[in-house]
């Protein structure tokens, strides 16, 4: 992703994110290091330019429909689709969703799990940008990604605050396109 210049105060997003994300040891389990974007979540004008990043990155892919991943993907995919007036479609945990829904189960770091959404979410032929937090070994966004092509959209790529390269997901995503604002 490229710089976003937020004045002299707020620096790239990456240097925005960077200040606003706050790591947490031993969660979910031992040994795991979380990073937590509850600091940028309420810091108004650090949020505002990680979202805006975010925006600049959809309208350039031409994006008219924004995908969240459930659950931290959704805090970033809504404003994102708000701003460019893109619709958005949640890709949500299995059981969370009413009426016919297509499901892809996935491994985790640390377990396995299903993601779904609705057999109509998006028409075929759609330009869907997805939105998560982390991409970390690549499974849940190799699902989502397989859950929108499945109903005929044409996926432009992943957007990511944090890639984990140490897990190395980017090498899992085969042809889906990831862009992050910040690599650790």
């Amino acid at each position: 992703m490229t710089s976003v210049d937020s004045g002299p105060e707020l620096g790239t997003a990456a240097e925005v994110l960077a200040a606003h994300v706050r790591d947490v040891p031993d969660f979910p389990k031992p040994g795991v290091v979380f990073k937590d974007i509850t600091p940028l979540l309420s810091t108004p004008a650090a949020f505002g330019v990680i979202i805006g990043a975010l925006a600049d990155l959809a309208r350039e892919r031409g994006a008219t429909t924004i995908a969240g991943v459930e659950a931290r993907g959704f805090l970033l995919a809504a404003p994102v689709a708000d701003r460019i007036g893109a619709s958005l479609v949640p890709v949500r945990k299995q059981g969370k969703l009413p009426g016919v829904t297509r499901s892809e189960s996935y491994a985790l770091e640390y377990g396995t799990a299903t993601l779904e959404i609705h057999e109509d979410a998006v028409p075929a032929g759609e330009r869907v940008l997805i939105i998560d937090d982390v991409l970390a070994t690549g499974g849940t966004a190799v699902a989502a990604h397989n859950l929108l092509r499945g109903c005929g959209a044409d996926v432009l790529g992943l957007a990511v605050l944090m890639e984990l390269t140490f897990l190395s997901g980017r090498d899992r995503t085969g042809v889906l396109d990831v862009t992050s604002i910040m690599k650790l």
